[in-house]
Parts: C-alpha cells; sequence; structure tokens
C-alpha cells in the first residue's frame, strides 16, 4: 500500500542516520503519525491519440511527530509533499517514468522532509498551503481505493484521516 511504501522509507532513512532507532510503538517514545490525504495524478499534455504524455502527481501528508513521555504532540506539518511533473513511459520521451518510479521519488523526498523536520525542528519543511492544494472532484482525477472504517492500516487510503501510517522510533 501507499503507507506501507511511505513507511518503509521513513524507517530506512531514520535506520541510515541512526540517530534514532526504530522500534515497536509500545517501546517507543515518540510517533511519526501520517496520513495520505490527497493522491491526485493530473494529465497535463497528450499525444496525437489524445492520450496523455504527461502528468503531475501530487501526493500530499499531514504528519506529526507524538511525544509519548510528555503526552504530547511536539510538531505537525499539514500538506507535506510537492508535486512532480513527469512524462509518462509510454510517451518514449527522454527521462520518462513510471507512475511507480514517480511515486518513489516523492516517498524519497517526503523522507528526507519528515527526517529533517524532525532532527532539525520547526520552519525545516513546510507543507504547501491550503490555498495551493488543488481543489478536485472525487471523480476528476483517478485516486487511490479509499480504506473501510475498521479495517488494518495496511491496506491502500487516500482519504483524509484515515489509513494512519505510525514508523516509530
Amino acid at each position: 500500500s501507499l503507507e506501507d511504501k511511505l513507511t518503509l522509507a521513513v524507517q530506512a532513512l531514520f535506520n541510515q542516520d541512526g540517530r534514532y532507532q526504530i522500534t515497536t510503538e509500545d517501546q517507543a517514545d515518540g510517533v511519526l503519525i501520517g496520513d495520505i490525504t490527497k493522491y491526485i495524478r493530473e494529465p497535463l499534455a497528450y499525444d496525437q491519440n489524445n492520450a496523455p504524455t504527461q502528468f503531475k502527481l501530487w501526493i500530499l501528508v499531514n504528519i506529526s511527530f507524538y511525544d509519548k513521555i510528555r503526552n504530547q504532540t511536539l510538531w505537525m506539518e499539514p500538506n507535506l509533499g510537492n508535486p512532480i511533473t513527469y512524462y509518462a513511459a509510454s510517451s518514449n520521451q527522454p527521462g520518462a517514468l513510471t507512475e511507480e518510479e514517480v511515486q518513489q521519488k516523492i516517498w524519497n523526498q517526503m523522507s528526507m522532509d519528515i527526517l529533517t523536520r524532525t532532527l532539525e525542528g520547526y520552519g525545516t519543511v513546510t507543507g504547501a498551503s491550503d490555498k495551493a492544494v488543488p481543489k478536485v472532484s472525487p471523480d476528476q482525477y483517478p485516486t487511490v481505493p479509499t480504506q473501510e472504517p475498521g479495517a488494518p492500516t495496511t491496506s491502500p487510503a487516500a482519504e483524509p484521516g484515515q489509513g494512519t501510517s505510525r514508523p516509530p522510533y
């Protein structure tokens, strides 16, 4: 699922950095909590057959860090994520990417932003303002399937408040 891929990218970067140890949520002093709130794949250019050749992919996450020792949220970052514009692999353009490759680029950037925000504090990373986030109708662009209430958090989700991903340190 999308949450799992983001969780794995964050955990790998925290492990690589080595300042905090990844552990179970029960043993952790703090927990990163993230909700994927938007997944928008917007076509930008088309070929002569009206097939999309270029896209903009937005994946936005509301992320926060909860200190279990102090029992308080230390920081929150709404709308974390930057769109990536890319040529579709089927376009045969130089540097063309698959949607999965673009997702991985986003996970890598997001995990770096989350690590930086956690280690260096306020002002080091800023999410998109609500005004900058595209307002779309649910059927305008393809989205990720939503999670059923009460389902495990490992299933795909793209709706606000669902699919919480919690990589503890």
